[in-house]
């Protein structure tokens, strides 16, 4: 069965822009065939085709069932690497594996200040269609990395009533040569928020890693080996899926 994203499906019951188009010029679909459509907010939707334009595409709705969210909630906050292409696979790896949020900031050793939300909003939406999840990540772009550290605060917007009640353990990837921090795996404690900081190519500077720590940042390590950024946020993210599965 065909799948579709629709995020306002509930309210117009029809595919719009460029799902609109797949499904009349691409898959050519007929009145009459069988659809399924998530709005990326945890609803699934069966529906019927009615009728077919590459700019709207009306369905009948048949049946609505809604996916049950996370008991935690990950957010992957990073500089995005000079090559975007990395940036690109991080986000359709780790909305694959299940995340919450991504953020973007900008550091005084970052190679890129500029970053193309909707391309990434595109891939992140054909990931969670592919992997046939019901809940689309958000993706932003945060900016200075020291003002965004100085007001970030918990989530204000939690997904469930349950998650309100979960404090957010903030942490920083990073292994410094004189120490060695606790893994991530063992730092993080089950069915929490979670925001993890991942650092540049040029890394972190000394005066960054202060400033998170004295705003209540852990810092953690995601193993013995160096890792590019965007493989070290897809372990983050793996990891902290871990942690939750191990908990049952």
């Amino acid at each position: 069965m065909h799948l579709f994203y629709q995020p306002n499906f509930s309210e117009i019951s029809a595919l719009t822009d460029d799902e609109a188009f797949h499904a009349a010029k691409v898959l050519r679909l007929r009145e009459g065939e069988a659809v399924r459509v998530t709005d990326g907010k945890g609803s699934w939707f069966d529906a019927i085709v009615q009728q077919t334009h590459p700019k709207r595409c009306d369905l009948k709705i048949v049946q609505e069932t809604k996916q049950s969210s996370r008991p935690f909630r990950i957010e992957i906050a990073l500089a995005p690497t000079k090559n975007l292409d990395r940036v690109e696979w991080f986000v359709e790896k780790a909305t694959e594996i299940g995340i919450d949020k991504i953020s973007f900031f900008y550091t005084k050793q970052s190679e890129r200040r500029t970053m193309k939300l909707e391309r990434l909003q595109k891939i992140a939406v054909s990931a969670m269609k592919q992997s046939l999840q019901a809940y689309l990540p958000e993706i932003v772009e945060v900016g200075d990395f020291e003002k965004w550290i100085l007001t970030l605060s918990k989530f204000e917007t939690p997904i469930s009533q349950t998650l309100t009640k979960l404090t957010t353990q903030k942490f920083i990837a990073h292994l410094p040569n004189d120490q060695v921090p606790e893994h991530l795996l063992k730092k993080a404690l089950p069915r929490q928020n979670c925001t993890v900081l991942i650092g540049p190519e040029g890394d972190f500077t000394e005066a960054e890693i202060q400033l998170t720590q004295q705003n209540g940042f852990q810092m953690v390590t995601l193993g013995n080996t160096r890792l590019r950024t965007e493989t070290a946020a897809l372990m983050a993210c793996h990891t902290l899926h871990t942690a939750n599965l191990l908990s049952y």
